[in-house]
């Protein structure tokens, strides 16, 4: 038997409360702007505790990079999120990238796009 219920970040006891960082309840995760910070100035999240984004190591790593370049290397470049190669590799093996087809109906309009 296999149940698989999704991730739970541990951010509710490390101490983000008390310097205010919001933290989604659900599910623990910490929401950010563009930039990977939170709601607090100066206070930053990458990785698997951002609320919404993709949870994988090459994202994490390269979104580390780019935050580590805006802050010390006067680069502007953001980690782009939404254009990311995914692969499942199970015995019928797909992949995927860019928006889902309902947010990218939502964002572009029907119309305007070609499934």
């Amino acid at each position: 038997v296999l149940l698989a219920i999704g991730r739970d970040a541990c951010t509710r006891n490390i101490g983000l409360q008390t310097i205010g960082v919001k933290i989604n309840e659900k599910n623990g995760k910490v929401p950010v702007n563009d930039e990977e910070q939170t709601n607090v100035p100066y206070v930053y999240a990458i990785g698997d505790i951002l609320d919404g984004k993709l949870e994988l190591t090459p994202v994490a790593i390269q979104a580390g990079r780019l935050l580590a370049q805006r802050l010390y290397g006067g680069s502007s470049k953001k980690c782009d999120y939404i254009n990311v190669p995914t692969t499942v590799f199970t015995p019928l093996e797909y992949g995927s990238c860019g928006y889902p087809e309902q947010k990218a109906i939502d964002e572009y309009g029907e119309q305007n796009l070609e499934v």
